[in-house]
């Protein structure tokens, strides 16, 4: 490994004009120069908020780090978060400012994930989101096609929320939340504002949450809650061209496409002003009603989990 290129707010950045990954059509200079451009702009999506960042190395798959590495300096603000699944205390980064940003990038870290919630109370998210992941075989027309009938069922709620792209073929819908709700309430609320999203045109919009049962139609995702992550606004993808996910005004959003905002394409669109920023409403009350609704509603993974068992056993009883 070559030493460093060159030094950006104490952060030697090295390798620079090594390609980002195979099919990248950048350089890790081209990802560097991205994200410092809009770390005004992006480092404040991310501030206080436990980080999930998609690396990749050269000759080797892209992978998702939480945890962070013994080597990360000492400067990088982390907090630790107890993880049950494996049973362990993950250190995980918060990126509060350009530097660590710089440093993240430098780490080849393309994607950021950042929590829901922030630090000061990781158990009241600040957003609730919708996430809306058209099938493989179709595009971003159908993702926004479901993103319509979520404004609607947003308005039907009295909320309203701003919109963006995913940096793939999806969309994300936020509805920022007035302090008090818990993760609880928020997912509760989430299952409800997906079914009657759902309910507005079935023959576009499922919920439901195991893959083979969506029939083609675009996932209306009601887990992005708790603990979830989502891909933050500004945030590259690791897809060729490096496109990113973009604040769109609901009014344009069915004239663009995803290729439209790559790491080479927006810097000017977010050198004066903050899009997302500008886009976004108000904190919002939570409607009870909504909350209700949705706790009535089973909870998909929990839901997924028994019928995918019942199914296991129904396929041994035939083979029996």
């Amino acid at each position: 490994m070559s030493g460093a290129d060159e030094t950006r707010d104490g952060v030697a950045l090295t390798n620079l004009d090594q390609a980002l990954f195979d099919g990248a059509g950048a350089t890790k200079r081209d990802l560097v120069d991205y994200l410092d451009a809009v770390a005004e702009r992006m480092v404040p999506q991310l501030r206080g908020r436990p980080l999930s960042v998609v690396r990749v190395r050269p000759g080797q798959p892209p992978f998702m780090q939480k945890n962070l590495p013994r080597y990360t300096p000492d400067w990088v603000r982390r907090v630790p978060i107890w993880a049950e699944a494996s049973r362990r205390e993950i250190a995980y980064a918060l990126c509060d400012d350009r530097r660590t940003l710089l440093w993240f990038a430098n780490q080849r870290a393309v994607e950021y994930h950042p929590t829901l919630a922030t630090v000061d109370d990781l158990s009241r998210p600040t957003h609730l989101v919708l996430d809306l992941d058209p099938p493989e075989d179709a595009g971003f027309a159908a993702g926004v096609a479901a993103a319509m009938l979520v404004r609607h069922a947003l308005a039907d709620a009295g909320l309203a929320g701003a919109v963006k792209t995913s940096g793939a073929k999806g969309v994300h819908v936020f509805v920022p939340v007035a302090p008090g709700p818990d993760a609880e309430q928020m997912a509760a609320a989430t299952r409800a504002l997906a079914a009657r999203a759902e309910r507005l045109d079935p023959a576009i919009a499922t919920t439901a949450f195991i893959r083979e049962d969506r029939g083609g139609k675009v996932f209306v995702d009601p887990t992005r809650a708790g603990g979830a992550t989502v891909a933050s606004v500004y945030s590259p993808r690791l897809r060729p061209g490096l496109p990113v996910s973009f604040p769109v005004p609901w009014d344009d959003l069915e004239s663009v496409a995803p290729a439209d905002f790559t790491v080479r394409t927006v810097t000017g669109a977010v050198a004066d002003r903050d899009p997302w920023a500008e886009l976004m409403p108000g904190p919002q009350q939570l409607p009870a009603e909504l909350v209700e609704e949705g706790r009535a509603i089973p909870v998909p993974r929990v839901q997924a989990m028994h019928e995918g068992r019942r199914r296991a056993r129904a396929r041994r009883a035939a083979t029996d």
